[in-house]
């Protein structure tokens, strides 16, 4: 069969399977230049079907996820939709009608799904699927959580494993917990929308001036920059606890919000941040410890937007009851699609095979067509006979390179496809990332990537896999933290990309030409973009942020630009 599998909410995104293998991957914002764009998936439809070289008449299934009262409303009404995106990225004033409209959004967000829901988003999907040219001859729409959890456990490569989900809201729940054993997800356990530790975060992240959905990782940052709170005077923690496999609060999530000001009005932001973080990290390391002594199984797949909080996943993984612990790259909605293409390949009859290995699962140009591109952009180049060699020479000398190779990645992650990279022991480098490129608050850290052989010298806290994707931390031991000083946070630790060693590609032999220079193989890599923008996905978008971002060099392919 072949599977698309799509998503049209909150980073709208799709994916395709070509006979249960992982051909495709890209999210509507990357084609669409609207950062975390909420639209029907389109764009991103035919470029799956380009990738994977098939016509809208070659898809045999699609599936989707989402049937709750919310979703289906702005199925029908997509106005809705793109209002309340508007408002969530601060791209409309405040009003009291965007008021009443956000109080709604969470208060709806709650109902779950029912029969007339999924009947009508059937049909608003179909209606939407036939504009772009399919028609399948089956088009299901899976359970939200069932997706996040699909999505978790088929990529980690983990049988058994015990899958957790912790998100907002999605189809009437808010966390899930289930076991993965004989190619089947068995699920144990939920918790209901109204006692959910996502939307608590969200709350946090808006009423400290940022925005909800998207910024939860400045606060984790922020976090960092106060004086320790005792879990006694922690004012936080008793709004979410844990009761076995579910989370419980006293106040439903749609009015956590006026509570949550109450309790900001007499409190630095600093240590608010603070409380929140240790009560996300704390409830998450509950959960998991508490699914594994449930169930016996002791690896674990995490998934949903909570699962992004890079420390609560390294706490639950340091715990000695976690033999393992897996958090799938594409964490938040945006990996949907792939979930409920999982789920459809499955009731199919197929065995799905979900390899991330290297996540580069979106589009890429030959040579030719970047070369055509630079000329009719008046952009003068030279061809390099060992990119890896050259980018690297110039890394070590302190410079910043956009780096633009291969496929486009899929999930929030730079990971060596679309990168901005630079020595990760200088840290007036990093200033000048934050200040000129990236434009972003000087307390929220970089990330490296790091050859695994250097890794395991350096970190601390190894257990376990190696992290390949930066969806969790890592303890840099304080006698390695001068080489790494552009990329750790205050605390010591670092979210860090492992690279395997003996992986055979261009950014590896990079990495490994920077440690023959400077002594490690690490570099600062962030996101080829500039702020509130996403990552760069066409030579054309690499070129536009090259000539706004003042680094001094564009590897793109085999063609080097430098800044004049």
């Amino acid at each position: 069969m072949n599977v698309l599998g799509l998503w049209d909410g909150h980073d709208a995104g799709a994916a395709l399977l070509v006979d249960g293998r992982l051909a495709a991957a890209v999210n509507e914002e990357r084609l669409s230049r609207r950062k975390l764009d909420v639209g029907f998936p389109a764009r991103s439809i035919a470029a799956c079907l380009d990738v994977a070289g098939l016509d809208a008449a070659d898809v045999d299934v699609v599936a989707a996820s989402t049937s709750d009262v919310a979703k289906t409303l702005t199925r029908w009404c997509p106005s809705m939709k793109e209002r309340y995106y508007r408002l969530r990225r601060r791209l409309a004033a405040p009003s009291v009608v965007a008021a009443l409209q956000k109080r709604a959004k969470y208060r709806l967000t709650e109902i779950g799904s029912t029969a007339w829901t999924r009947g009508l988003s059937r049909r608003a999907l179909r209606m939407d699927v036939a504009r772009s040219g399919i028609e399948p001859w089956s088009l299901w729409v899976f359970d939200h959580h069932g997706c996040h959890a699909a999505a978790a456990a088929w990529a980690s490569g983990m049988e058994p494993a015990v899958v957790v989900t912790v998100d907002g809201v999605g189809d009437g729940a808010s966390s899930t917990v289930s076991v993965f054993e004989g190619g089947r997800l068995r699920r144990i356990a939920a918790t209901p929308a109204r006692d959910s530790l996502g939307v608590f975060f969200e709350h946090v992240t808006n009423l400290l001036n940022m925005r909800e959905l998207e910024d939860e990782g400045k606060v984790m940052a922020l976090a960092d920059y106060t004086v320790g709170v005792d879990d006694a005077d922690n004012v936080l923690l008793p709004l979410i606890t844990v009761d076995g496999l579910r989370f419980r609060s006293p106040v439903a999530g749609h009015a956590m919000y006026a509570r949550l000001r109450k309790l900001l009005w007499s409190c630095p932001n600093e240590r608010f941040a603070r409380m929140a973080q240790r009560t996300v990290e704390l409830r998450v390391e509950e959960l998991v410890v508490n699914a594994v002594r449930e169930t016996g199984v002791r690896r674990v797949a995490l998934a949903g937007g909570v699962a992004s909080n890079v420390k609560a996943s390294r706490r639950a993984k340091l715990r000695p009851e976690v033999e393992d612990l897996y958090v799938f790259p594409h964490m938040g909605d945006g990996g949907l699609a792939v979930g409920a293409a999982v789920l459809a390949a499955v009731r199919g009859g197929e065995i799905p095979d979900i390899d991330l290995t290297d996540v580069g699962l979106g589009p890429a140009w030959p040579a030719e067509t970047v070369s055509a591109v630079l000329r009719a952009a008046d952009l003068p180049f030279v061809e390099s006979g060992d990119v890896a060699a050259d980018a690297a020479e110039l890394i070590a000398e302190g410079r910043v390179v956009l780096w633009f190779q291969g496929r486009m990645e899929y999930g929030p992650r730079a990971l060596g496809h679309r990168s901005v990279l630079a020595r990760p022991d200088l840290p007036e480098v990093r200033h000048r990332l934050n200040l000129k490129l990236k434009r972003r608050v000087w307390y929220q850290p970089f990330g490296p990537s790091i050859l695994e052989g250097d890794a395991r010298r350096v970190f601390c806290d190894w257990k376990g896999a190696p992290n390949r994707h930066m969806t969790t931390a890592y303890q840099v031991d304080p006698r390695h933290r001068a080489k790494l000083e552009a990329v750790v946070s205050i605390d010591g630790s670092c979210r860090a990309q492992v690279v395997p060693d003996e992986r055979d590609d261009v950014f590896t032999r990079l990495l490994k030409h920077v440690r023959g220079r400077i002594g490690i193989g690490a570099v600062l890599n962030t996101s080829f973009n500039l702020h509130g923008q996403p990552l760069v996905c066409t030579p054309d978008d690499a070129i536009a942020v090259f000539r706004r971002s003042g680094a001094d060099a564009l590897a793109i392919g085999p063609l080097f630009v430098r800044a004049a």
